[in-house]
């Protein structure tokens, strides 16, 4: 027979060997937790409220980026997400809890009475390989994290430019209407003299032109109502808190790189092809996952009868027969079939990814196009006739509602200036977000590539 003390010895050795194998922290589990912690720093600190940046109606675009990166609860809820996904490495590549056993022998009276300790156990490799598994849904869910912060600041970014225009277009109508109503007076004057009792049908139409600029300033203040509600909502602020301090200057443009270095960028840090590469990695360990499947896992544990005397002791131990073999091909199949399907929507991405580049350069190239045109060609064209009709009205050639129409043509053509580059500058906030660009979130963001 083994001797009780060596049996205890043993029962020990195996319920340390357990504990210190949960205790160990694998290092792909700890750069993970480094990479959460670096980033909680900045956004949310243990027990420190978050310092947002203080606006101003002339603080830089980088302000109200950061500020609407901290604020926002969209943010906030991707990075808990990663978080959340980050903490379940640990359950996943750790042995399962023990459990306390009782058993019992019972004839007219209790014979036997064993409580007991039990154990599973599944092999290192398989455990090593869920916690792989779980590492790369956390890198998704790291992407997942990056592509909100990326939406985001593109959001502020469009937001700023919709608000931009609406302020122009608002001083460019109230110039139109400043002329409307000079016309007016002067085509009144006119007629009231004699001195145009042909302008009538003229004077008709600069009044119906009056009446609809004025339906637009309507149509603008409300608009802006709703830009400026959807700017607030950018920055992360709900409908109950105080108005942010608009910003006073348009969002900085910058100039458009051509197709193949946008490329190039894209295929190196969009956030959607990121993510579907963090995808197919996780598919390559949920592979690894299946294949252990075939190892089989393992059962301890140690009863001791309490009535006994002297006191019996009575291990026990299992071990699970992996057998089914059609069932283990299955299981390697279908995760196989996961990751070659996750690599087929990574190269559907890149395809889509290109369309929606080469769309989004040929509006910001027309929208280039359009404001080369009016600088280069429409204006210069325009204050050639304007001067000419006030040459002829100052000698009394020409009447003041043709000069008034001019002038509303000139101003005409800087609204839709205006619009061309709010079209342009939606294109280049769709290109930033493609290709991961600038965004000033420093510490909220990994340098290091995953």
């Amino acid at each position: 027979m083994i001797p009780y003390r060596i049996i205890s010895l043993a029962s020990v050795a195996v319920v340390a060997a357990a504990f210190s194998s949960g205790c160990r922290t694998p290092s792909y589990e700890k750069r993970a937790r480094d990479d959460v912690a670096a980033i909680a720093r900045n956004l949310r600190p243990e027990g420190g409220a978050v310092e947002l940046p203080v606006l101003a109606s002339a603080s830089p675009a980088s302000d109200y980026l950061r500020f609407a990166l901290l604020k926002h609860p969209q943010v906030e809820a991707a990075f808990y997400e990663w978080r959340a996904s980050v903490e379940a490495i640990t359950p996943a590549r750790s042995q399962p809890d023990p459990k306390l056993t009782f058993e019992a022998d019972i004839a007219d009276m209790v014979m036997t009475a064993m409580p007991g300790l039990m154990f599973d156990f599944m092999g290192w490799g398989k455990r090593a390989a869920m916690g792989r598994e779980a590492t790369a849904a956390g890198a998704v869910a790291y992407r997942d994290y990056v592509t909100t912060v990326l939406t985001t600041a593109t959001a502020v970014r469009k937001a700023w430019v919709e608000l931009a225009y609406i302020e122009e277009a608002v001083a460019l109508r109230q110039r139109s209407a400043s002329v409307l109503g000079q016309s007016v007076e002067m085509a009144q004057a006119d007629y009231a003299t004699g001195r145009g009792m042909a302008s009538l049908e003229k004077q008709t139409g600069i009044l119906n032109e009056s009446e609809k600029l004025k339906t637009a300033l309507a149509t603008l203040a409300d608009q802006r109502v709703a830009a400026r509600a959807r700017f607030k909502a950018a920055l992360g602020l709900r409908r109950e808190e105080p108005d942010p301090v608009w910003p006073a200057q348009p969002f900085p443009s910058a100039p458009l790189p051509d197709e193949e270095t946008l490329w190039r960028r894209l295929s190196a840090a969009n956030p959607r092809v990121a993510s579907m590469r963090a995808m197919v990695d996780m598919a390559v360990a949920a592979v690894a996952v299946a294949r252990r499947s075939g190892s089989p896992d393992f059962t301890a544990g140690l009863m001791a009868d309490l009535k006994a005397d002297p006191l019996m002791v009575r291990p026990s131990a299992t071990m699970t027969l992996p057998i089914w073999r059609d069932k283990i091909a299955a299981a390697i199949a279908s995760a196989d079939a996961r990751r070659l399907a996750a690599e087929a929507r990574l190269d559907a991405e890149r395809i889509a990814m290109a369309a929606e580049l080469a769309q989004m350069l040929f509006m910001a190239r027309e929208a280039d196009r359009m404001i080369a045109y009016i600088d280069a060609a429409a204006l210069p064209n325009i204050e050639r006739a304007l001067a000419s009709a006030e040459g002829g009205y100052q000698s009394g050639m020409g009447d003041f509602v043709t000069l008034a129409g001019i002038r509303l043509m000139e101003l005409d053509m800087r609204l839709e200036q205006a619009a061309a580059r709010r079209e342009r500058e939606t294109a280049l906030a769709d290109i930033s977000l493609l290709v991961a660009g600038d965004v000033p979130a420093d510490g909220l963001l990994l340098t290091s590539s995953k």
